[in-house]
This record gives C-alpha cells, structure tokens and sequence, in this order.
C-alpha cells in the first residue's frame, strides 16, 4: 500500500524577502542528507525519485517545493519510523548542520561537473546571477510596497472591527476543538507556509493539506478583521494543552497566520480568502464569515472608493513583483542549463544509490 503524500512550502518570497522555516521543516529527523551543488545539477530529480521510492513502499512522505518553481522540489520527508530527509541545501536556503556526521551528511551533486567547461562558462554563470539577484530584489522591493498598501487596507476595517466579538468568537472555537481535553505529552510545533508567491502567481496545496482532514473551518473575512490573531490563538491552545499542531504561515507577510491543523482532532481552520480562496465541498465543512459580526455590516459601502484605491494599487504591485520573480527564473533556467550541459549524471545515479543504501541500512 503506498503511503500518504503531503506537499508544503518551506521556504518563501515575502515582503521580509526569502523567508524560510527548514528549521522547523526539518527537526527531530534521524538523518538529513544536505545536497549541495549549483543549479541544474540534478537536486530535484533526485528528491524526487528516492520520495516516489519510499511512497511506493508504504512510507509517508513531505514534499517541500519551491517558491522559485513550484514544479520543482527543495526537499522531502521520509517518515514511517525512517525520519528522513533529503534537502537542498545550496543558496538562498542554506541548511546549517546541528550534528555534523550524525545527523546532517553533505551530498556534493558537483562532483559531476566538468570543471573545464564550467571554467569557459565562468563569465555566462556571473552574467545569470548577477541578472537573478537584480530581479529578486526588485520582487522582494515590489512585494514590501504591497504589505504597506495592504496594512492601509486593513486600517480600514480594524477601526470598524469588534474586538470583543472578535475574543468570544476565538473562545469559542478554542472550546469546541478541544473542550477540556489536554494530553499527557510535550506539543510538537512545525511551522510551514500555507502558500507562495511564486512566477506563476501564487501556489497553495491547501486541498492536499486538508484531504484527510474531516472537519474543515474556511474562514471568510476582509483584510484586518483578526484572522491571523484568531488562529495563532487557537494554535497556542492547542500547544497548551499538549496537541501537535501545523503552523501555516503566509506566503506574503511570514508573521502572519493563514491555517492550523491538529491532525490528532482531524481539523482545519484557515484564512480562506484570496488568493487562496476555497469554498465547502463536502461535509463536515463549515464557513466562518466574520463580516457583519465583528466586522460593521456596511464598511464596504461606506468606504467603497478606498477600498477600491488601495485594492488595485495592491493588486498592481502582486502583479508587478510576480513579474519580476518570472523574469528571475528565465535567468535561474538558463544558468541552469549550463550546469546541466555540464554534468556527467551517472555521477548523481550513484550519489542517490549512496542515499537510499543509508536509508535501507536505517530501515533495517
């Protein structure tokens, strides 16, 4: 029976800049093996294929993509007793060892380069970094522009909010998922994000997240209404009374809060608002809906022509940095491609027999 296939961000392209959580991603893990090597050497082939091994032989397994390309993997996750992971740990996620040799083990794909032709591609490789970095710190730039604008749309309905329906609606929602239930352990904490912004817009694997999930909470509310303060209460409560509990941040504002889920109580609640808007599909899937409670019912109305104002120039500045990040990977492809005209792959093929000899020899 093939295992259960999860799929997150752990690192992303925020108003703070690359933002990344592989700390938390990646503790408590028996064995990390940290790829290092340039681009288009093989990384994400790699993690792919040793993931597909192990899914397929009844392990459960974490994927963390890239907020670069989302198509692309950054890292995986062996669980099923192994506790394994497989990171790049190149630039910018930089994977700092705790336990050297006994736990972190360093895998140079850059063993496979022909240093030679790398040598006559020296002035092409600074050309594309150098193209890389202006563009993503012209993303990074855009996207901060975009979290000042957003905080003046908040404003908004801040002024009009109701703190203490605001409190009393968390209250309650603390009590029905735990009642007076605490358990007899130490709370495990992971923090990921919900989402990222990536060159093809925003990305989210909310669906996938939540598929075992039997009760879902889809909170619907405007910008400023308390979504985040509200779910980092409930994940607070959850680590209090000893639940383990996925901390999702958002992909544009990491500070911020989008979902929490508490596995053990098989429940979700997440912000469920653009751009990771979703709607019920099924039962046990309830809509929390905060405008007109805790939100003054006719704000909208009142402040339509703000609204309006800093929406579009918000909207105007996503657009913008997405651009940006999509002109970033055009370069990051092409630097890629002379790595990988580089590099003799069966060199790889046996770093990743390497691998999965180590993770047989943890198994057995």
């Amino acid at each position: 029976m093939a295992g259960m296939i999860k799929h997150y961000f752990a690192g992303g392209n925020t108003s703070k800049g690359f933002f990344s959580l592989y700390d938390s991603c990646l503790e408590n893990l028996n064995k990390i093996f940290i790829l290092k090597g340039g681009p288009g050497t093989g990384k994400s082939t790699l993690i792919k294929e040793v993931g597909e091994f192990w899914a397929e032989n009844g392990m459960d397994i974490e994927y963390m993509h890239s907020p670069f390309d989302p198509d692309k993997l950054e890292g995986v996750k062996i669980l099923g007793g192994l506790n394994v992971g497989i990171v790049n740990g190149t630039a910018p996620n930089n994977i700092e060892p705790k336990a050297p040799g006994a736990i972190e083990q360093y895998i140079n794909l850059g063993e496979g380069w022909d240093t030679g032709k790398l040598i006559l591609q020296k002035d092409k490789i600074i050309h594309y970094n150098d193209i890389i970095y202006q563009w993503m710190e012209k993303a990074y730039g855009r996207f901060a522009e975009a979290l000042k604008v957003h905080d003046d749309w908040e404003k908004i309905y801040i002024d009009s909010m109701d703190f203490e329906k605001a409190d009393a609606l968390t209250q309650k929602l603390i009590k029905e998922f735990y009642g007076n239930i605490s358990l007899n352990k130490m709370s495990a904490v992971k923090h990921r994000f919900l989402g990222a912004a990536t060159p093809k817009g925003a990305v989210d694997f909310v669906p996938n997240l939540t598929e075992d999930i039997s009760k879902r909470y889809f909170i619907k509310g405007r910008p400023g209404s308390g979504k985040s303060t509200m779910l980092k209460k409930i994940a607070q409560a959850g680590r209090t009374r000893g639940f383990d509990v996925e901390i999702y941040h958002c992909g544009f504002d990491p500070e911020s809060v989008d979902m929490v889920i508490v596995r053990e109580l098989s429940i979700a609640i997440f912000d469920s608002t653009a751009p990771h808007e979703y709607f019920p599909s099924r039962e046990g899937d309830e809509i929390l809906d905060l405008y007109g409670d805790i939100i003054e019912a006719g704000t909208d109305e009142v402040f339509a022509e703000k609204i309006e104002e800093v929406s579009k120039l918000y909207k105007g500045c996503m657009k913008t940095a997405t651009s940006y990040l999509a002109e970033a990977k055009t370069a990051r492809d092409e630097l890629n491609q002379v790595y990988t005209d580089t590099m003799d792959f069966e060199v790889v093929n046996k770093l990743k027999s390497h691998i999965m000899t180590e993770i047989q020899r943890l198994r057995d």
